[in-house]
């Protein structure tokens, strides 16, 4: 006999808490297997699931409580209010990312009063930040780069998917974009130290690719590359924005003004007050 929406959801919810693991991933879990919305789930706690879908929970749920992340689970994450698909070969996108691009949308609007812009998106991932910035920046023509081409697989994707019209480069950091001259640039490079991944997360360690969590010189080798290559790149006005980790605001600070010594450099912290972007205005 199947069980109720509200008994699955309750279970799992249990069981995930007692394995130390977030437990609204039940939630998520069933709105894949019902094809219902949380409004829809909430109204429908009653009533039963069918075979099938009792089934294919029980299947997910199980390899939910073994650390995989929802996300590649039901294979999407929804960023911006819009959906991404995701595999093992980008990370999931975070709401800290969303933070990214809204500062930047509202730093562009002031500096560049909706004109046509120039903007690339290094190290693009599952390419949220560039759909994102091109779908709420109409006159943005985006680029976005990865050196990883199966990211730019599920980059191409999520712009087909989402209508986002972007030009995709493969290579490192920068050097695809090197013959451009750009008015904004934008960044979620990997800035982990490898000696923090003992204090990691196993669902992070285990499911999301090292390439782009991790980096060397306690994860600051790429901010330093990108100050060195983005003064001969950049117009002016121009803006560059790049998520950091919480600890490397001063550090990150001290290269792009070196770098940019004339340019108005800000420190910015997440909803959770820790420093997490850093915004470099050329003038």
């Amino acid at each position: 006999m199947t069980e109720t929406i509200h008994h699955a959801l309750k279970a799992l919810e249990a069981e995930l808490a007692h394995e130390q693991l977030d437990v609204n991933a039940a939630f998520l879990l069933l709105e894949h297997v019902t094809q219902k919305s949380r409004a829809s789930l909430l109204a429908d706690l009653r009533e039963p699931l069918t075979e099938q879908q009792q089934r294919q929970f029980e299947s997910l749920a199980s390899d939910l409580l073994t650390g995989k992340p929802i996300q590649h689970i039901i294979g999407e994450e929804w960023f911006y209010g819009r959906p991404f698909s995701v595999s093992k070969d980008v990370l999931i996108p975070r709401p800290e990312t969303e933070e990214l691009v809204q500062g930047a949308l509202h730093r562009a609007s002031r500096l560049f009063r909706n004109k046509p812009v120039q903007i690339a998106d290094i190290g693009t991932g599952s390419g949220a930040i560039a759909v994102t910035f091109k779908l709420e920046y109409p006159n943005a023509h985006v680029t976005a780069t990865d050196i990883s081409e199966a990211a730019l697989t599920i980059a191409r994707r999520n712009a087909e998917r989402n209508d986002a019209s972007i030009t995709f480069l493969q290579g490192d950091l920068a050097q695809p974009l090197k013959d451009g001259k750009w008015d904004i640039i934008l960044s979620n490079p990997p800035y982990i130290g490898r000696d923090e991944a003992s204090s990691m997360s196993s669902t992070v360690l285990d499911y999301e690719p090292h390439g782009a969590l991790f980096a060397d010189e306690n994860g600051l080798v790429l901010y330093r590359k990108l100050a060195e290559t983005l003064p001969e790149m950049m117009k002016k006005p121009a803006l560059i924005g790049l998520e950091i980790g919480y600890l490397q605001g001063a550090e990150v600070q001290q290269l792009f003004q070196h770098a940019f010594p004339k340019s108005k450099i800000e420190v910015v912290q997440d909803l959770n007050g820790k420093d997490r972007m850093i915004f470099c205005e050329i003038q």
